[in-house]
């Protein structure tokens, strides 16, 4: 019997609220930064309230761009993460998928080798093989591309294995009922398999989603053309000018409107997310 503690509750509810507070302060002060001009965010204190230059500031914004940024509209910063993102997104849980399922449902040579050689890449980041990675990208001409941006980083390790995992345990049964009933390999992948699927894809659309979004040094290392710079790219820019003051205003903007993505696709996968584990109780 679980006992009834009024203080006990009210003290979870105190700490929950104040938590939640101080992580959605910083989000509240940059939705409110964007619609000031940009004068009044050098001077103290920092208005915590809205302006009214929000239409002005996000208009020029989208359309007209700033000087920091290579007069590249936002518009197109953001269509080039999104790009990014959904292509890395697609790409690992694709190979992911049908690697894990060569590795748990066909019988070849050396299967657990290749298996564990994919699953070793998870102790070489980015960052360890950015340069041969560079040196291969750049002679097969993919420099300044969504090809170069979107390929070297659509392979995943870390989702090959949590796939391998999941179909290790589907029950031998299941398997056999499908052949017997005429079902082929890829009849089973399509009809069983990927359905079964949904709660990891789901999750790991999330994650990877944001992986590829958030992305900086990739494509700042192989995109010299304006045109394909990424949002991430393009608050860097913002930030960094030298020796001259940010232009707050607009970079609180545009970091507003970088959370945005991020957060509708969790906020759509999460029903889905939730629905499969509910099913998969059943």
């Amino acid at each position: 019997m679980v006992e009834n503690r009024p203080l006990a509750a009210i003290l979870t509810h105190v700490v929950l609220i104040l938590g939640t507070l101080f992580l959605c302060f910083p989000v509240w002060v940059a939705v409110v930064a964007s619609t000031h001009p940009g004068e009044a965010l050098v001077r103290s204190p920092i208005p915590l309230w809205f302006g009214d230059k929000a239409w002005e500031n996000y208009s020029q914004l989208l359309s007209g761009g700033v000087p920091s940024t290579g007069g590249v509209p936002l518009s197109t910063m953001l269509g080039n993460s999104l790009i990014m993102a959904i292509g890395i997104t697609v790409g690992k849980i694709a190979i992911s998928l049908t690697s894990a399922f060569a590795i748990v449902y066909f019988r070849f040579p050396f299967r657990m080798l290749f298996f564990w050689l994919i699953f070793i890449t998870l102790m070489l980041p980015v960052e360890v093989r950015i340069l041969p990675t560079y040196e291969v990208v750049a002679r097969l001409g993919m420099l300044n591309s969504y090809s170069g941006l979107i390929i070297p980083l659509i392979a995943s390790a870390t989702a090959t294995f949590l796939f391998r995992q999941f179909f290790l345990t589907i029950p031998d049964e299941l398997v056999e009922a499908a052949r017997i009933d005429g079902a082929g390999p890829v009849r089973f992948f399509f009809d069983i398999l990927l359905p079964l699927s949904r709660t990891n894809i789901a999750a790991l659309f999330i994650i990877l989603f944001i992986y590829g979004w958030n992305q900086y040094l990739w494509p700042f290392l192989i995109t010299t053309d304006p045109d394909l710079y990424t949002i991430v790219m393009g608050i860097q820019r913002m930030v960094n000018v030298g020796e001259a003051i940010p232009i707050w205003h607009y970079t609180m903007g545009t970091a507003v409107l970088a959370m945005l993505p991020p957060v509708l696709v969790v906020l759509a996968m999460q029903r889905l997310f939730v629905k499969g584990l509910v099913e998969s109780e059943k």
